[in-house]
């Protein structure tokens, strides 16, 4: 069992992040940080690179907090919310834990697409977690 979290390096993904972390911590669970990317030709070298700086300082944080833990950066031209969903379930997830952003009047009558997808097509609990303002 397991805990899922999908990260990008923003102030909602960090806010997952940490929040994931606690939860494995309770639960004595090892954590996946999953950070997908579409590839293809939205791929941005220097964006990855810049992501892949940011997994690093992910992996040392988690190690500093002795948190037992595995980063995944996957390209697979996918929707961010299959790859969450899918890695869930090839792990038998107990959670996934992604970030939501603040919407607008009209953008809060729909989640973000991908949350919404998570939220429909995930086996296993969903905690949905806002970045604070301090974030």
């Amino acid at each position: 069992m397991s805990i899922i979290v999908g990260y990008i390096p923003t102030a909602e993904g960090r806010a997952a992040l940490t929040r994931a972390a606690a939860e494995a911590t309770l639960r004595s669970t090892k954590l996946i940080v999953v950070n997908s990317q579409h590839g293809g030709r939205s791929w941005d070298p220097q964006e990855s690179m810049r992501f892949e700086d940011e997994l690093a300082q992910v992996r040392k944080d988690l190690e500093a907090a002795g948190v037992e833990h595995e980063v995944r950066t996957l390209v697979k031209g996918q929707d961010p919310a299959d790859d969450l969903v899918d890695v869930s379930a090839a792990e038998d997830a107990d959670l996934i834990v992604i970030g939501l952003r603040r919407r607008s009047q009209v953008g809060k009558l729909l989640l973000g697409s991908n949350a919404q997808q998570i939220l429909m097509k995930a086996d296993c609990p969903v905690l949905a977690v806002k970045a604070t303002s301090a974030s």
